[in-house]
């Protein structure tokens, strides 16, 4: 679950009292954005989008206005805008009017756990603002924290020095950059980002001004829901594949899912929160969607979500990928049972086709699920390999990454051919 943008990020942010850039929504009437205008003298103008949708800005979503004309103007423009975002085209649903904070330094500050060091991590650069992304590795620093401790001034005075952050606005920074390990850590976050923060002058002082807010929450850490923001919020426009699965989630398990990459070749069946972070971190734009299937979910609705799968996704793939840690309640037996019943199934009804199976996973009723899964995998005649809680996961996931290579260079075609003659 993400959002993105200061209409509801400025509502968490002043939680803990870190100053943002003020703001109307697009509904506001003329003399209220005019009033902003004679304040502020400057005001920037962008579509609202469900979910977390980014990268407004390098799209040209993004408009600077200062007469109350262009700011309708620009209104109009963007109220309905599309957007480029991943693999999808998405459409705004409304515009925020911002104030314009000028400063000559843009700083990005974000908070999220690394699934590297398997703890919580701070990101901070002076350089922020659009191009983030290509920063030089001096020009960045990662800090890991202490989450017992939370984020020390001197980490942050350190990390500004070291890359390079004008001596004036380091004060300020550290005083009120702490303030958001407090928000992080008690509210379900598992991503906060600032990008920019832009330092606003106040009499003699800088003060760091939010311009920009993107957050992603734990769905199942229970704290997100004290922050009371509408449902509506934590939605996104849906795929057909999307709506059709999380149809499902009114069961026992889990069952959300987020289309990735429509174009992607391998078909992921995540369980656990771990091996959805590893797995869509190492898969990239190669996965097809990200999930979690965990929960121990009834056979019933496992055989459900995996006859959705490869309804859509099994005639374009090149591996179908069943990964997860070691389980402590989900019954892999009757995972197991469930998707590869259903890939038993969908090949009677629709024809063979060949792909390569892997699978690693740990857990009750292991050996059985994986014998379960080789006798239908035998008869299909499909290739597979299975790995079990003994192994990395981080291993299994990099055997994937180069079977998928291995089979769309040459392995579709000679495995193809090795079957007809069978």
């Amino acid at each position: 679950m993400q959002i993105a943008g200061l209409k509801y990020g400025s509502r968490l942010l002043e939680l803990v009292e870190f100053p943002v850039a003020q703001s109307l929504d697009g509904d506001a009437s003329m003399e209220a954005l005019q009033q902003m205008l004679d304040q502020c003298g400057k005001l920037v103008v962008k579509p609202v989008f469900t979910g977390g949708v980014g990268k407004k800005g390098k799209a040209g979503l993004i408009q600077f206005v200062n007469s109350l004309t262009d700011a309708m103007k620009a209104k109009e423009e963007l109220y309905f805008s599309t957007h480029n975002w991943g693999s999808r085209r998405v459409r705004a649903n409304g515009v925020i009017f911002e104030e314009f904070v000028p400063s000559d330094i843009e700083v990005y500050f974000s908070i999220s756990n690394s699934t590297r060091k398997r703890k919580p991590i701070f990101t901070i650069s002076p350089h922020g603002g659009m191009d983030v992304e290509a920063l030089a590795p001096e020009q960045k620093r990662v800090v890991w924290i202490d989450p017992f401790i939370g984020i020390k001034s001197f980490d942050i005075t350190n990390a500004l020095v070291d890359t390079g952050c004008p001596e004036r606005y380091i004060s300020s920074l550290v005083r009120h950059l702490p303030k958001l390990w407090d928000l992080f850590d008690n509210y379900g976050f598992t991503t906060l980002e600032l990008n920019p923060v832009r330092m606003k002058k106040q009499g003699n002082q800088f003060v760091p001004v939010a311009c920009d807010f993107r957050a992603a929450f734990d769905q199942d850490n229970p704290s997100w829901r004290r922050l009371n923001l509408p449902k509506t919020v934590l939605q996104s426009e849906l795929t057909p594949f999307e709506s059709e699965i999380n149809r499902l989630r009114t069961y026992q398990g889990q069952s959300d899912v987020l289309e990735m990459n429509p174009e992607g070749s391998i078909i992921p069946f995540m369980f656990g929160g771990g091996a959805n972070s590893a797995a869509t971190e190492m898969l990239g734009d190669r996965a097809i969607f990200t999930s979690d299937f965990g929960g121990n979910p009834p056979y019933e609705k496992m055989l459900g979500i995996s006859r959705i799968v490869y309804k859509y996704w099994l005639e374009k793939a090149n591996l179908l990928l069943v990964i997860g840690g070691k389980a402590n309640n989900t019954d892999i037996f009757i995972t197991f049972k469930g998707i590869f019943d259903a890939l038993r199934d969908h090949m009677a009804q629709t024809g063979w086709k060949p792909v390569y199976v892997i699978v690693g996973r740990g857990g009750p009723n292991l050996i059985r699920g994986m014998f379960y899964a080789k006798d239908i995998l035998d008869r299909l005649k499909l290739p597979y390999k299975m790995f079990g809680y003994d192994t990395s996961m981080i291993e299994v996931l990099n055997y994937a990454m180069k079977i998928d290579r291995w089979w769309t260079e040459q392995g579709q075609a000679q495995y193809s051919a090795k079957a007809r003659v069978i």
